[in-house]
C-alpha cells in the first residue's frame, strides 16, 4: 500500500497537468527525481526532513512553472509540440542529474560523493523510523504508515479543491473553453500556471517520499512516469478518486508481478491498462466526452 501511495502522490500531480489540463508533459518524471535529490540535499546539511520535503516541493514546482510559462504556453494546443519540448527538458535533466556530486562528508578536501549515479536514501528522522502495532494486521512501520496517511490527505485536499472551489470551476472551465473564460476578465494563463506549479510540487513532493522509503536511483524518473501515466489512464482523465483506485491496482499488480513474474513485472502492469482500457475507454472513473 506505501508504494501504492507513492504512485498516487507522483501521478496526483500528472492528474492536475494532463489529466485536468490536457497537457502531455513527458518531464514529469524528471521533477518527481530532482524532488527527490533537492530533499536528499537539504534533508543532509540541515538535517530537518519537513524542511527537505519544502524545498524539494517549492524548488520543483518553480521550475515547473518557469517551463510552463516561458517554453509551453505558447504551444499549449499542441500536444506533438509540447510533447517534444517536454521530452527535451526530461533528457537534459536527467543528464543534469547524472553528474550531481556532493562533498564528501567527514572526507578528506576534493573528495566527492557521486550521488547522481548511485543509489541515495533521503535520511529519515529517528521518529518515523519504529512501528506501529495495528489491531488485525500487527507491527507496521510508521514511515509507511505515514506516507499512507498523507496520500489519503493530499487526495481528499485535491478532489475538494477540483470539484468544490472557485479555482477549480475555473480551470475546468477554461479547459473546455479557454477563450470563453478569458472573456470572463479571468487571467488564464495565471491559472494554467498556477496549476503546473502545483502539480509539479506534488511530484517534487513524492521524490522526497520516495527517496525515504527505497533509495533514489538513475532511470527512476523514467519508470514513475510510465507508472504514474499508467495510474491516470486507468483511473480516469482528471478523476483523482480514480488516481487514487489506479494507483491501489498498479502498485498491487506490479508488486505481485516483481514477485511471481519478475521478468515480465513491466508487462503485466502495462497489461493491466490494456485490460481496464478494452472494458472502459476512458477509465474506471473517467467521463466519456462529448463530441
Amino acid at each position: 500500500m506505501s508504494v501504492a501511495a507513492v504512485y498516487f502522490l507522483v501521478a496526483s500531480g500528472l492528474t492536475l497537468i494532463f489529466g485536468l489540463m490536457r497537457v502531455i508533459t513527458l518531464a514529469h518524471g524528471t521533477s518527481f527525481l530532482l524532488g527527490g535529490y533537492i530533499g536528499y540535499i537539504v534533508v543532509r546539511y540541515t538535517g530537518n526532513w519537513i524542511l527537505g520535503a519544502f524545498a524539494a516541493a517549492l524548488g520543483v514546482g518553480l521550475l515547473g512553472l518557469l517551463i510552463h510559462q516561458v517554453l509551453i504556453h505558447r504551444f499549449q494546443d499542441d500536444d506533438m509540440r509540447v510533447a517534444l519540448i517536454t521530452l527535451g527538458v526530461a533528457l537534459i535533466g536527467t543528464d543534469l542529474m547524472a553528474g550531481l556530486v556532493l562533498p564528501r562528508a567527514g572526507g578528506a578536501p576534493g573528495e566527492t560523493d557521486a550521488i547522481g549515479v548511485t543509489a541515495t536514501l533521503v535520511p529519515v528522522p529517528e521518529q518515523l523510523q519504529g512501528t506501529v502495532d495495528i489491531p488485525f494486521v500487527g507491527y507496521f512501520p510508521l514511515l509507511r504508515l505515514l506516507i499512507i496517511a498523507i496520500a489519503v490527505v493530499v487526495g481528499v485536499a485535491l478532489a475538494l479543491f477540483i470539484n468544490r472551489t472557485r479555482l477549480g470551476s475555473i480551470v475546468r472551465a477554461g479547459v473546455d473553453d479557454s477563450q470563453m473564460t478569458a472573456a470572463t476578465g479571468v487571467n488564464v494563463r495565471i491559472v494554467f500556471g498556477f496549476i503546473f506549479l502545483l502539480g509539479s510540487a506534488l511530484a517534487g513532493f513524492a521524490g522526497i517520499v520516495q527517496g525515504s522509503l527505497l533509495p533514489l536511483l538513475p532511470g527512476l524518473d523514467g519508470t514513475y512516469l510510465l507508472f504514474s501515466l499508467v495510474v491516470v489512464i486507468v483511473g480516469g482523465m482528471g478523476s483523482v478518486p480514480g488516481a487514487a483506485i489506479g494507483a491501489i491496482l498498479v502498485g498491487l499488480v506490479s508488486q505481485f508481478a516483481l514477485v511471481y513474474v519478475p521478468t515480465w513485472s513491466v508487462v503485466v502492469t502495462f497489461g493491466l491498462m490494456v485490460l481496464v482500457l478494452a472494458i472502459r475507454p476512458q477509465g474506471i472513473l473517467g467521463k466519456v466526452s462529448a463530441l
